[in-house]
Order: structure tokens, then sequence, then C-alpha cells
């Protein structure tokens, strides 16, 4: 009773804080996470056992919680080896991410995204239409592999630099990049960070998310090309003739020729055993790592550069986050919302996934989707073992409701404050109304998209 009461109070102080960003995020889960580490698990959970004879292990929760000795295990790194563990701080999410992140800055480096962006440009001749509907795709495309955050900051850069020689207005096609960008990170399991926590702690691999969330995905695309082209076109207008032949020249973009080989072969490398390692067996933190290692080796000579750009805070507010979801499920917490949702719904498959997708899209589109998707992830499991509900169709459900729905709102998604951070930056600002009023109704399409596809396929 103690341990539960201190739990959710630490989550949901974790959670405000986080919303208000009144401190950096990585300093709130970690400080949460230690919290729950003396508050729930020492003091809590010894008092329940004094007062209440309740049956708890101090020892043990904090073991499973932290989960160090998971890495050690032959699972951990070939899962065909036995199970992985999945409670506690999820190292292989940890690991995964950063050897990404380490890959993306190696690129950045070299000058990759600039040269693929302008490279693209003028192959469709410069024309702004076209431009729009090309960096769309390109948006989804790399959103599959790398993450959003990353893509969002060099294209809507080149974006911001291509409106200047073509005097068009950026705003429109940049929103349209964030939400392809959300859209596209929702079709794989590297794609977006909830996704990689899903597929890691319930055992999906990337086909498992290319054939689901990726076909889910891959319709909503279409039909959003053909939405924001609607909702867009009249602001996409060239004011004025423009002369193309004073254009960058997209091998200007290249800082480093044989860094640029090298960047792209070791991109095709991850993409490759991400795609297989279903059939190779290779966990994601295996693949992780060996990607880092490749790229540092690689880039022996800078990095340092290549290590000061790395995204360590958002590791770190990863490791806090596992730790204070930790307090929620060795204190049974969770499986006491999985049991409400089963009576709201009555058992209904129909009225749980919907549940499911709407209200992680509704939540995402205001608060960080990472903690939620961390929460909800031993959530479904209790839900499937209670109901009988097929655990993958709510993983698919969780996915896409998480990922997409934090395209309605401007701070909804890391991607979305990004963008609007370089729009803003280059005499763009972007308002709540303007964002709202084109992303929010495509986020309620493709979410009608997504719940009818799941219906009509899954249950």
């Amino acid at each position: 009773m103690i341990a539960q009461i201190l739990a959710v109070a630490i989550f949901l102080v974790m959670f405000g804080l986080i919303i208000t960003e009144r401190f950096p995020k990585q300093y709130t889960t970690l400080v949460c996470g230690a919290l729950t580490l003396i508050l729930v698990f020492v003091l809590g959970m010894q008092l329940d056992v004094h007062f209440f004879g309740k049956e708890y292990s101090t020892f043990e929760s904090i073991k499973e919680t932290l989960n160090v000795h998971n890495i050690f295990t032959a699972g951990f790194w070939y899962t065909a080896a036995g199970e992985n563990e999945s409670k506690g701080i999820d190292w292989a999410t940890i690991i995964f991410l950063t050897g990404m992140m380490i890959m993306v800055e190696g690129m950045a480096r070299v000058g990759f995204f600039r040269w693929l962006c302008l490279r693209l440009a003028k192959a469709v001749q410069y024309k702004v239409i076209s431009i729009f509907i090309v960096f769309m795709l390109m948006s989804a495309i790399l959103s599959m592999f790398i993450d959003s955050i990353t893509v969002i900051l060099f294209l809507s850069a080149v974006t911001v630099e291509l409106s200047g020689l073509l005097k068009f207005n950026p705003v429109p096609m940049i929103l349209a990049e964030i939400f392809c960008a959300n859209l596209g990170g929702s079709s794989t399991m590297c794609g977006d960070p909830p996704n990689i926590i899903i597929g890691s702690k319930l055992g999906y691999s990337f086909v498992d998310f290319l054939t689901n969330t990726g076909a889910i995905a891959g319709v909503a695309l279409v039909v959003m090309i053909f939405y924001f082209y609607f909702a867009c076109r009249k602001q996409l207008v060239t004011k004025g003739q423009v002369d193309t032949s004073k254009f960058p020249v997209p091998e200007q973009a290249i800082t480093d020729k044989k860094g640029f080989g090298i960047s792209s072969v070791i991109f095709g490398l991850a993409v490759v055993l991400l795609i297989t390692h279903g059939q190779t067996h290779l966990s994601v933190a295996t693949i992780g790592l060996g990607i880092a290692i490749i790229t540092v080796i690689a880039n022996a000579k800078y990095l340092s550069i290549i290590m000061k750009k790395v995204d360590f805070p958002t590791v770190l507010f990863f490791m806090g986050l596992f730790v204070v979801v930790g307090g929620l499920e060795q204190t049974h917490i969770l499986e006491l919302i999985a049991s409400f949702i089963e009576k709201v719904s009555a058992g209904n498959a129909y009225v749980m996934i919907a549940i499911i997708i709407w209200v992680s899209a509704f939540a995402s589109a205001f608060i960080d989707n990472i903690p939620f998707a961390a929460t909800m992830v031993p959530v479904i499991s209790a839900l499937a073992g209670a109901t009988g509900v097929d655990l993958r169709t709510m993983a698919w459900a969780l996915s896409i409701g998480t990922d997409i729905g934090g395209s309605g709102t401007p701070i909804g998604a890391s991607a979305n404050v990004v963008g609007m951070a370089v729009a803003q930056k280059s005499g763009y600002p972007v308002g709540w109304g303007q964002y709202c009023k084109i992303s929010a109704p495509a986020t309620i399409i493709v979410l009608l998209i997504s719940t009818i596809f799941i219906f009509v396929r899954y249950l």
C-alpha cells in the first residue's frame, strides 16, 4: 500500500516536471529514479512488509529493475539463445539508441543529409510542388531508420535555404515534413523511441513492425500526401522569377568524400542488419553496439567531435525513466491499470483497441510519448494475459497511437519542437493556431485510418 502510493506519487511528479520543462528532463528522471529506489523499494516495501504483511523482496525488486545481470546473458546479445528479461531498465534499448546516435553523427559530419536534400531538389528541377512531395517522402523514408529529430533538423534547414532561393513560404513544407517524419517513424522498430521500447521488451523484430505498423503508415502516407497538397498548395507559390544557375551544387555539401563513402556503407550495413535480425537472431543491442564500434573506428580522427554531438542526455533520460516505471511494475500498479481498462471495455476487443489507440494519441499530443509507451507496455502485456486479446494487436495499436498522436500539437514530439525552432530562427515563427490548423486534422485522419485498419485486419 505505502510502496504503491510512493511509486505513483513519484511517477506523477516526474511527469509534471517533464511537461513543465522546469529542469532538464534527464535530471528529472534520474532524480525520480533514485527516489524510486530509496523511497519505494527500500522504505515503502519494508513498511508494507512490517505493517501490512505484504510479500515484497526489496533486493529482488531492485535487482529486476536495474536489470544489469541481463547484459551478461547470451539471450541479451543473441535472441535464439534464450529469453531476454524485459523488466526494469531496458539495456538493449539504451545500447541500440546510443549506437544509432553515434552512426548518425558520423553521417552528419561528412554532410550526408544536406547532400541528399540538395540532390533530390536538383533532380526535380527545383519545382516547389515537386520538392514538397519529394521531401515529404524522404522525411518518411529516412525516419524509418534514423531518429526523426535528426531528419527534421537537416531537412527543415535545407527547406528554409531553398525557400530563400525559390521565394516561397517554408512553413507549410516544414509542417508536412514533421508529420511525415513521425508517420515514417511509426513504421519500423528503430524509427521512433516508443517502437524501440515496444519491440525490445516484447521481442518483436524490424520486419514485424514493417509488415504491421508499416502497412498502416504506408496507406496513411498516400492519404497524407494528397491532404497536405490540397491544404498547402496555395502557400507554396513561387514569387517572381528564379535563376537556378546560382543554386548550391549538391557535391559542395560533402565535407569529406572518403568519410562520405564509409558512412554510406555503414548506414547500408545498419539497414541490412535491422531488416534481417529476425533471421540472424542478432539482438538490437548487438546491432547497435556493432554499428557504434565500426563508426568509431572509421572516424577515429574525429571521435571527439562526433561524441560531443551525441545526445547523451536522452540516454540518461531513458535510464531514469525505466527505473521509475519499474517502481510501478514491481508494486503491481500497472496490473491495476490493466484491470481498469478491462473493466471499462467489458472485455470487448474493439473497445479495448480503440481505448489504447485514442488514449495513447491524446496523451502523446501533450506529454512525452517515451515515458507513456514505457508505462503502457507492461499494461498491455497484463491486459493480453487477462483478456485473451492478441498482444501483437495491442502492441501495434499502442505504437500507432503514441507515434502519430504526437503530431497533433507543437509539443507532442521532439521533431515538432526542432522543426518549429528552425523555422523561428530563420524568421518564420509558427504559432499553436497555425500548427494545429494543418496538423491536428491530419492526425485525426491518420488515427481513424489506423483504427479501421486494425479492426478489419486483426479483429
